[in-house]
């Protein structure tokens, strides 16, 4: 039952002329309404940051799956109108297994992604420590401001092989193996395929390569679904 008479806002204690419910219902005016909703959807948003799942284990069933909702979220964040193109560097090189994870990667993405996503760094034509300037000065001449999304292995702690860590931000590619290469990236995705501290090369040398396989499979197939799932115009 409601009647039409002055009430009092709840919230801020002003005046209005509206519904007055004889239930335990509370009435606010407009104001603290409209402010109420914006609160709440700056709430909902800041939680959708928070629940961003960003290290997935290889051995998670739904590995993929997870990533793709990862790579989704990102990607609606921070992809904007002002980027030319969204462009994929898979930092890595055949010659050593554990670092061969970026172009293993990387042909597969070659293979199923959308030829307007442009792949960088595959086994045909790695992206590595000797020519990453060379690359990085070719793309961004060639593209105005592009959306790069950069993919690289990495070395941690034992409890961590065979995590995919996903985050906002560039990658620093060579930081595993204490080499000063420049930051790459709007957002990044690191494999990590063995244990980090000492011998790096060795370490990377001597990973296992069905560890290495399996993880450019999960990334792979998550970083494709994830850009097919992805509501963003990202085919320009």
């Amino acid at each position: 039952m409601a009647s039409f008479e002055a009430s009092t806002c709840h919230n801020c204690g002003r005046k209005i002329m509206g519904l007055k419910f004889s239930s335990a219902s509370e009435t606010i005016c407009t104001n603290c309404a409209n402010s109420k909703e914006k609160s709440s959807a700056i709430k909902n948003n800041s939680q959708k940051k928070h629940n961003l799942e960003d290290s997935i284990h290889i051995g998670d069933k739904l590995a993929s799956n997870k990533l793709k909702r990862s790579i989704t979220t990102l990607l609606e964040e921070l992809y904007t109108d002002n980027h030319d193109k969204l462009i994929i560097i898979c930092v890595g090189t055949d010659r050593s297994t554990g670092d061969a994870l970026g172009p293993l990667t990387g042909s597969r993405l070659n293979k199923f992604t959308p030829s307007e996503i442009p792949v960088f760094g595959t086994l045909k034509e790695p992206v590595h420590a000797t020519n990453l300037q060379e690359k990085m000065k070719y793309i961004n001449n060639r593209y105005q401001n592009p959306f790069v999304l950069a993919i690289d292995a990495g070395l941690g702690n034992n409890d961590s092989i065979g995590s995919i860590n996903i985050k906002r931000g560039p990658l620093k590619p060579g930081s595993g193996v204490n080499k000063d290469l420049p930051l790459i990236g709007n957002m990044h995705i690191t494999g990590l395929v063995n244990i980090g501290g000492y011998m790096e090369y060795f370490v990377l040398q001597s990973t296992r390569l069905h560890l290495v396989m399996k993880m450019a499979k999960t990334i792979s197939r998550g970083v494709n679904w994830g850009l097919k799932k992805s509501k963003l115009k990202l085919l320009n």
